[in-house]
């Protein structure tokens, strides 16, 4: 397969696979959570003195979120505004979901421009992050 993209911008893949795969005019982005670039820190995680996570900031992992998927359009040649289609996987629906509509709000503040979005409330992901976003962008030119 051809048109694999891989950034230093954005945290690496947590498995074989590249941020991003580019197939003629369309961009697919892999699975893009929170994790710092660099450190694979994960913003506003709280862990108790054993080292156990017991609570996380959505904010922060939404605003982490947003930019590692920026990073991925830019080294792909697209930018935010390319972007089509967005599924969001939550693992605290009940709790995080206001919150993350009001940080897409800030990311997307006219609906008539903004993507498409699925959200879906799911038990767990790969790594202790509350957030992932897969997402579909048109490469211009």
């Amino acid at each position: 397969m051809s048109g694999a993209i891989r950034t230093e911008s954005a945290p690496a893949p947590v498995g074989a696979y590249p941020h991003a795969r580019r197939a003629g005019d369309f961009l697919f982005l892999s699975g893009i959570g929170p994790r710092v670039p660099g450190s694979d820190a994960i913003p506003g995680n709280v862990h108790d003195p054993r080292g156990k996570l017991v609570g996380h900031d959505i904010a922060a992992q939404c605003r982490q979120v947003f930019a590692n998927v920026r990073a991925v359009l830019q080294a792909s040649g697209a930018r935010w505004e390319d972007l089509i289609d967005v599924t969001v996987f939550l693992t605290d629906m009940a709790n995080d979901f206001r919150t993350f509509n009001a940080v897409w709000a800030e990311h997307f503040p006219d609906a008539a421009t903004a993507p498409c979005r699925t959200t879906l409330g799911i038990t767990s992901l790969p790594t202790p992050i509350a957030i992932e976003l897969k997402c579909i962008a048109r490469v211009r030119g």
